[in-house]
């Protein structure tokens, strides 16, 4: 059984059990709105801030590995300075003398 609208009588429900009409105020209403969107909230900003939390793990990620190989060919540029031929190189060949 539901009240109706226009008679100013808030929104009443029939438990179809008991037939017992439960009025419902609009302060609870109110209230079930405001939980309603508190929760919608929470969960959303949860979400976002998942998002945010993998966003910055791999920018981190990435700039470790940036910096990784900037040491490797650091390390590869030391190593092959101090790779000197044996010999002279004439018209592209090595030639010990």
């Amino acid at each position: 059984m539901t009240a109706k609208a226009g008679r100013g009588v808030d929104a009443a429900e029939s438990d179809n059990e008991s037939g017992v009409i439960v009025v419902v105020g609009k302060f609870e209403r109110n209230k079930d709105t405001v939980q309603e969107m508190t929760e919608s909230a929470a969960n959303h900003v949860g979400k976002i801030a998942v998002i945010i939390a993998g966003a910055v793990r791999d920018v981190t990620r990435e700039i470790g590995d940036w910096v990784s190989d900037g040491i490797e060919m650091r390390e590869a540029a030391k190593k092959a300075s101090e790779d000197r031929p044996v010999g002279q190189v004439i018209n592209g060949e090595f030639e010990n003398r």
